[in-house]
């Protein structure tokens, strides 16, 4: 088995995910008391969030690939960035080890094709909505993104940070991505990228009649089956 490296803490409520999901997917493949064999850098969040907010992207992609390298001298196979957001700077991070990282936009949109979908409504924080890095990336496989207009677009926004990487889960919120949901439907959405790993923890599959492509669970299932294919 491989070992998987997870740049985490980015919030650690996803992260927590993240562990579990990845334990779950080798325990079901292997059975007993299997568990993944995995290091997790937990980086401080708020000094990551003045980054985000300052836009300086250079020194946030100087911590995380502190990280990654650290992950790398631990004996991992391959790197994890347990966030959508900050794969804005994936490319650096990649480049700053010489082990594979397992980006989060490549793996959904894995599934995405999977199920015949071309245009996809996104979902996450105003720098992966508004930012080009992952959009770009989805047009790059051939699909169709759509964000949510501004209004819709800072509430998503707002809600991640002041209640879900909190731990806050409030029924409302819900139905206000609900609603931005049928609003991206509207303009032709065929399924959904919840493009923040925080926002699984607060919709699920159940709460909308359309596909939800829940980035958290695809990007640890990814890490499972890279741990445990043949080398």
């Amino acid at each position: 088995m491989k070992t998987i490296g997870l740049i985490g803490g980015l919030s650690w409520e996803s992260t927590a995910d993240y562990y579990r999901y990845i334990n779950q997917g080798v325990n079901e493949s292997l059975g007993g008391l299997c568990s993944a064999k995995c290091l997790l850098y937990s980086c401080n969040f708020e000094e990551v969030v003045r980054l985000q907010k300052a836009g300086d992207w250079p020194q946030a992609a100087a911590l995380l690939a502190d990280a990654a390298r650290k992950l790398e001298a631990g004996g991992c196979d391959a790197i994890l960035i347990c966030t959508n957001t900050m794969h804005v700077v994936a490319n650096e991070v990649g480049q700053a080890v010489r082990i594979p990282l397992l980006n989060i936009v490549d793996t959904t949109v894995e599934q995405i094709k999977h199920q015949g979908i071309r245009k996809v409504g996104l979902l996450g924080t105003r720098y992966t909505m508004e930012e080009s890095f992952y959009t770009d990336r989805l047009r790059e496989h051939g699909l169709d993104p759509i964000v949510p207009d501004e209004t819709d677009r800072n509430r998503v926004h707002d809600i991640i940070f002041s209640e879900l990487c909190k731990g806050e889960m409030k029924a409302s919120s819900r139905e206000e991505y609900v609603r931005i949901i049928e609003r991206l439907r509207d303009r032709g959405a065929e399924g959904i990228i919840l493009g923040c790993t925080e926002i699984p923890l607060l919709l699920k599959q159940e709460h909308v009649d359309m596909p939800l492509f829940d980035t958290t669970r695809i990007h640890a299932d990814a890490a499972v089956q890279f741990a445990l294919a043949s080398a």
